[in-house]
């Protein structure tokens, strides 16, 4: 063998023994890698097991947590389907309304003149609920809570009356003081009737003013039982606009025979209210006629009503003379008044019926340069989500 063909043979030798021990490395490494793989694989399994037994426990507690919430807690998917209630909310929609729409189930609640306060009517009788929606910040799921308010709206009515009553019992002497002097006088109008030498005329005169002093009597004891009562009946729909339009019918003649420029308008379009549309009207038109009131002949009465927010306002600015800041602090006070046939009810009626829808009477008014009630009454939340929609 050449010395060439030995190097060859060497080389070749060399390469094979080398190839040899790569393959014995890579069955050992191999090897190795999938021991190492088995014990991963054990240990993500033990890992899964402790975490689905943690979910386990987790959802078991959240189970029996809802079931133990007095609060009725419903789950809506993205479709608005229901895909999880508890107990409560089961007593208060009925049972078996798992997998059913909202829009379904839902319309059974009817609308109050609170926000986010509605009513449905039961087997028991009508309950009043506080109803609130959260989403989940994954955004597929929202949780609506039904809080049973019934007593607490009930304690609340009656506390409000208590409050009414009170200040009844506080004005019992003012009071007497306001029917003795229009009865007085119409005794005795009715008593000069039985004079024989009245005339025609003079007997007729009589009369009338008797009647006018009776009709004041009417008018007083009308708002005195209003103050007391308190509540609001007869709620309804209603359109905003048109409640604006019908004021402004009735006031413009008053202001006009007074030769007072008045103003009226509406920016609520298709908005609506829900509430006693009589009480409402009643008091809005309280707080224009004192407006025309206090406006001397030549000046202006402006009625303006407009969304803001998920309120409506209505906002009674005149130019008149002002209202003293003394007088500004029992305006609202019954039987308070600073006009002679004022019966001293208008504003606290007018305030209670404000109230009794959620909402609120605010004054801002300045000696010699006028004064602008506004009164401020939340949507329905049907409507305030409607508003809030085309605003967007």
């Amino acid at each position: 063998m050449s010395p060439q063909t030995a190097a060859t043979a060497t080389d070749a030798d060399a390469r094979n023994a080398a190839v040899a021990g790569a393959a014995r490395l890579d069955a050992a490494q191999l090897a190795e890698a999938f021991q190492a793989f088995s014990r991963a694989s054990e240990e993500l399994s033990q890992a899964y097991n402790g975490l689905q037994g943690r979910v386990e426990q987790l959802t078991e507690r959240l189970t029996v947590l809802m079931g133990a919430l007095p609060a009725g807690v419903v789950v809506l998917d993205r479709a608005g389907n229901l895909v999880q209630v508890n107990r409560a909310a089961e007593n208060l929609l009925g049972a078996g309304i798992t997998g059913r729409n909202w829009r379904e189930v839902g319309s059974a609640l009817e609308a109050t003149e609170t926000p986010g306060e509605q009513r449905i009517e039961l087997a028991d009788g009508t309950r009043r609920l506080s109803v609130s929606e959260t989403p989940l910040e994954s955004g597929d799921e929202r949780i609506l809570l039904l809080h049973d308010i019934t007593e607490t709206y009930r304690m609340r009515i009656a506390a409000e009356r208590n409050e009414r009553l009170a200040a009844m019992g506080e004005m019992v002497a003012g009071l007497a003081h306001q029917l003795r002097t229009p009865l007085s006088a119409a005794l005795l109008y009715t008593g000069n009737l039985r004079q024989p030498e009245l005339g025609p005329a003079e007997r007729t005169k009589v009369a009338d003013r008797a009647i006018e002093r009776l009709r004041y009597l009417e008018r007083l004891i009308r708002d005195m039982l209003a103050f007391a009562r308190g509540d609001c009946v007869g709620r309804q729909h209603f359109g905003v606009c048109e409640l604006a339009a019908e004021l402004t019918h009735t006031l413009e003649p008053v202001a006009r025979a007074r030769r007072i420029e008045f103003s009226s308008a509406c920016e609520c379009g298709e908005l609506t209210l829900f509430g006693d549309r009589k009480a409402l009207g009643g008091a809005i038109t309280n707080l224009l006629e004192n407006a025309i009131q206090a406006t001397e002949p030549g000046g202006a009465v402006r009625c303006h009503v407009a969304q803001r927010g998920e309120e409506v306002v209505f906002t009674v600015a005149d130019n008149g003379r002002g209202i003293d800041p003394a007088v500004q602090e029992r305006l609202f006070d019954p039987f308070f008044t600073t006009r002679a046939e004022g019966t001293g009810l208008g504003l606290a009626i007018a305030r209670g019926v404000a109230r009794a829808h959620g909402g609120e009477i605010a004054l801002e008014s300045t000696p010699g340069q006028g004064s602008t009630f506004t009164l401020t009454l939340p949507l329905p939340r049907a409507d305030a989500e409607t508003a809030d929609k085309a605003s967007a």
